[in-house]
């Protein structure tokens, strides 16, 4: 059905028309996304779905899923718990890994517990991975697709119900823009995509069933909304922003009187409640080591003016990026952005900004006008993610602006219809302004595809984004462990060995970045294992033990340090190598066997 007709006359009918309009939005939707499906999995994949023992057991791990944080499966590898401020709720996109895995086939346990490579050439296991990511992406696509639909509908029937036209403009502006390949490129995101279709239907219910006259005999659209609010929720922390915001949207597009708006909203604020509770059950507290961990809390170092002034300049660079999303980057953690003070003139520059559009919002609210609420619908939920409010473990990240830009594609389609309609004749505005968009679209569509590709794995991604964020510590880290993977395929020695130097080079560069940095010493110590260095192996395995001495297999990797003593005829080290690991993993049989062959031809 129609959500809304078209007011204007003097428009072509089919240029309002709702099925058309849909039509358009899922065929940009999916031409701009669909060579995603061909990707395999990057960056945050391998901690939610690779290596993520629920999901791995399809729909048996569904109740683990709902009942833990988003990266427990992950964290009980490495023998930890909850690493990230207020930690992570989100099972609904999880759930939709388990219930794929199902209809996939399973990937043995052991895959899930091991370091996966990038190289598509490891065996069945390995191809068997890659091969339902590939699904995984076709899915996102189709996901995101049916967002957009939401998305549209949302905007006719409720932002703009009497301008078909703008709420379109607003629908193609949102769905092209290349800030939100990483959303629709990374599965893992899907968690953004399934929250902002929920919030679309929550709003849709509410508002329908406000239409009634007789509420009684349509609760069930009161039911429907509460329950995509749950979804939402479960989807993602975003749900929250309604509590300010669909209060908002019954004063602003149905007249109401503050308190009946207020009335309106209150069975979602119950339910907001009841989610409050559910989550505080299950997230556990932080971890006491990860709040001085830089990569987990990226302000760790700074002093509190620092702190409050680099989080202001950073809410600056999304808005850069809205406007002009070049270049772009999967990863901004510690040293992308540096510490800033309020001595720096881009803090002063978004801090007038802000200031100017919480302005601007009041002016606009005393006119009830859409333009108030798409500042509020960009503000409200940039606060969710500006660690200005609330620590989110990361300086910022392009997925993270998903839902504030909404607010960017309301605004935007506003002003471009209003300049529209005052060039004179209307028939050149209208010319002109279609012409505007189908340049827009042909340049977001190249910036689209090609970033696309950019997604294709963790080595494709960071190989790209080292020349955009060179001071990042994952960066540096993801393209040198992307060498040492290299090397492991590489057929000629001299490659190998270059491939590996390579990687350790960047590992430098991490470790140099983040002197506490234990992923970089782990790898970098397997790194020089494999070149035969075992004096540089064991002094990067010993700093793992000294920064995390409950490291996982820690015993293992001493032991494999020893061996390359041996190797090397160094005899009395590998001894002392040995027993260490005893001293570490007294059950370790490995150890003990090789001390006592030592022992044996004299070495004591």
């Amino acid at each position: 059905m129609d959500p809304t007709p078209a007011m204007d006359p003097t428009l072509p009918a089919w240029l309002s028309n709702f099925k058309i309009h849909v039509v358009i939005i899922a065929l940009l939707s999916f031409l701009f996304y669909v060579n995603t499906s061909q990707n395999e999995y990057a960056l945050d994949d391998t901690i939610v779905i690779v290596k993520n023992e629920y999901v791995y057991e399809g729909f048996g791990g569904l109740a683990g899923i709902m009942t833990t944080d988003a990266y427990d499966g992950y964290y009980k590898l490495f023998n930890s718990s909850n690493q990230l401020s207020g930690g992570r709720y989100r099972p609904l996109s999880i759930a939709t890994f388990a219930i794929e895995q199902q209809f996939l086939g399973p990937i043995p346990k052991s895959k899930v517990d091991s370091v996966v490579a990038h190289s598509g050439e490891n065996g069945a296991q390995e191809k068997k991975l890659i091969s339902d990511m590939h699904v995984r992406h076709f899915i996102n696509v189709i996901f995101f697709m049916l967002s957009m639909i939401a998305l549209l509908y949302f905007l006719r029937y409720i932002v703009f119900k009497k301008n078909p036209l703008m709420a379109f403009l607003a629908a193609i502006i949102f769905a092209i823009h290349p800030i939100h390949t990483e959303v629709i490129a990374n599965v893992k995101s899907r968690d953004e995509i399934l929250s902002l279709m929920f919030i679309c239907l929550t709003y849709i219910f509410a508002f329908k069933y406000e239409e009634q006259t007789d509420k009684k005999q349509h609760r069930w659209m009161l039911g429907m909304g509460l329950f995509c609010y749950l979804l939402a929720f479960l989807s993602k922390e975003y749900a929250v922003s309604l509590m300010v915001l669909l209060p908002l949207a019954f004063y602003l597009f149905n007249q109401y009187s503050f308190s009946k708006s207020i009335k309106a909203s209150l069975p979602y604020y119950a339910l907001l409640a009841v989610y409050i509770i559910i989550r505080l059950q299950i997230i556990a507290p932080m971890s006491k080591d990860s709040e001085a961990d830089i990569l987990n809390n990226p302000y760790a170092l700074a002093s509190h003016s620092e702190q409050l002034a680099t989080k202001i300049s950073t809410t600056f660079n999304y808005l850069k990026l809205l406007i002009f999303p070049h270049p772009l980057s999967a990863d901004y953690s510690y040293n992308t952005l540096p510490y800033k003070d309020f001595q720096d003139i881009i803090v002063w520059i978004s801090l007038a900004i802000h200031i100017a559009l919480i302005r601007f919002f009041f002016y606009y609210f005393k006119r009830r006008s859409v333009i108030s609420f798409a500042i509020a619908f960009y503000f409200i939920n940039l606060l969710l993610i500006c660690n200005i409010i609330f620590n989110i473990g990361g300086t910022m990240g392009e997925r993270l602006i998903y839902h504030s830009s909404v607010g960017f594609a309301i605004a935007a389609a506003y002003f471009l219809y209003m300049g529209m309609e005052k060039i004179k004749p209307i028939a050149t505005g209208r010319i002109a302004l279609a012409a505007f968009m189908v340049v827009i679209i042909g340049l977001c569509g190249f910036t689209v595809i090609e970033r696309n590709e950019n997604w294709k794995s963790d080595k494709t991604l960071f190989f790209h984004d080292i020349n955009v964020t060179p001071n990042s510590i994952l960066v540096n880290a993801d393209v040198a462990s992307s060498y040492v993977n290299m090397a492991e395929t590489e057929p000629d020695s001299l490659s190998r060995i270059s491939d590996i130097k390579k990687g350790i080079h960047y590992f430098d560069r991490a470790i140099e970045l983040d002197p506490s940095f234990v992923s970089g010493y782990l790898n970098r110590g397997m790194a020089y294992f494999k070149l035969k260095e075992p004096d540089s192996a064991f002094y990067n395995i010993n700093m793992v033990r000294q920064l995390y001495p409950r490291y996982p297999r820690l015993s293992e990797m001493f032991f494999n340090v020893g061996v390359n003593f041996f190797v090397a005829k160094r005899y009395r080290e590998a001894m002392n190598v040995w027993q260490m690991t005893v001293q570490m993993d007294p059950n370790n049989a490995q150890a003990r066997n090789a001390i006592a062959v030592l022992n044996q031809q004299g070495f004591h």
